[in-house]
């Protein structure tokens, strides 16, 4: 009896092959890990500058906020004192009325 086709030996496979499969992996685990390693050690390190540099910049613009915010005050300021302006100058316009019928009043017979 002969034996069965799917139980023969497979295709017979060179030491040379072995060879260089060893070599690859070492290349790869001595060679391109660390270089990866190396590599991805660099990209957390600029993406933590980035992040403390992001940190300083939002510190500075929530100062700069808390600085602007007083400019609507001072808007309000200056528009109150505008109104506060055209009241003195009617006072003032009202005085003089006051003053000039005083005077006529004293001076017309000095009794009223």
């Amino acid at each position: 009896m002969t034996a069965a086709p799917f139980l023969q030996e497979g295709p017979v496979i060179p030491d040379g092959v072995y060879t260089i499969w060893i070599i690859t992996l070492l290349a790869a685990v001595l060679v391109v890990l660390p270089l990866i390693v190396f590599l991805l050690q660099r990209v957390l390190n600029a993406a933590k500058y980035i992040a403390r540099y992001m940190g300083e910049m939002r510190d500075a613009g929530v100062g700069i906020a808390g600085n602007t915010q007083h400019i609507a005050a001072l808007d309000d300021t200056v528009e109150i004192a505008g109104r506060i302006l055209d009241t003195a100058g009617m006072i003032n316009t009202h005085a003089e009325t006051i003053k000039t019928t005083l005077s006529a009043r004293v001076g017309g017979n000095g009794k009223e």
